[in-house]
């Protein structure tokens, strides 16, 4: 016989408390009672329950910082930089430089995440840009600083977030920007790809902010 998934959650619960009913037929007399009654049974023991009523939440955890959960906190600002660090336990905290770059309007266009590396030929620093999932990929994102000469960068991948470009910076990159005030991010959007966005990644803070962190292998 087909049983419903109504029924089944039906007897599921009911089989959380005592039957209700026995089996059909004469149910055989009662024997008499002789001398002292004993005592009565004990009770049986209550079925465990099958929804949970929740728990109070303390102030503690609910006032959790943002990124406690995985490990991550900011350590400090500087500049226009945030300096974002992972919890090591084995060692030290790896951190890395990051900013949150906005239009003139100020709505937010891309997000800049910068590390130092090691081991990467030419490259002594790394750094993901983030750019909506609307952006024309096959023209790339570019990069000027202060009006200066322009480079172009392919993107890597896309997920949920973003589309990703993994830009490699040469030790004449980094100094361009501890010199410069502005690196101009330009990027095509997919739907008018006869225009450009671009951006400003404030160079403000970045010196002190780069030698403060150190190089991931």
């Amino acid at each position: 016989m087909k049983t419903t998934l109504t029924h089944l959650s039906l007897i599921a619960l009911l089989g959380a408390t005592p039957a209700l009913a026995q089996d059909s037929g004469t149910a055989p007399p009662a024997e008499e009672e002789t001398g002292t009654p004993e005592a009565s049974e004990a009770p049986a023991a209550e079925a465990p329950p099958i929804f949970d009523t929740g728990e109070p939440v303390t102030d503690e955890a609910a006032a959790a910082p943002e990124g406690a959960e995985d490990g991550s906190y900011v350590r400090e600002t500087i500049g226009d930089w945030s300096i974002q660090c992972l919890r090591n336990p084995d060692g030290d905290d790896p951190c890395q430089l990051y900013q949150l770059l906005n239009d003139e309007d100020g709505n937010s266009v891309a997000e800049v995440s910068l590390f130092k590396v090691e081991g990467q030929g030419q490259a002594v620093a790394g750094a993901n840009f983030i750019v909506p999932l609307e952006t024309l990929l096959t023209q790339k994102l570019t990069m000027a600083v202060d009006g200066g000469a322009a480079k172009r960068y392919d993107f890597a991948f896309c997920a949920q977030l973003g589309c990703v470009a993994r830009v490699g910076f040469t030790e004449a990159d980094i100094a361009a920007f501890k010199r410069g005030a502005v690196a101009n991010i330009t990027i095509v959007p997919a739907a008018a790809p006869d225009q450009k966005v671009t951006v400003g990644m404030s160079l403000s803070g970045f010196t002190n902010s780069y030698d403060s962190v150190s190089a991931s292998q």
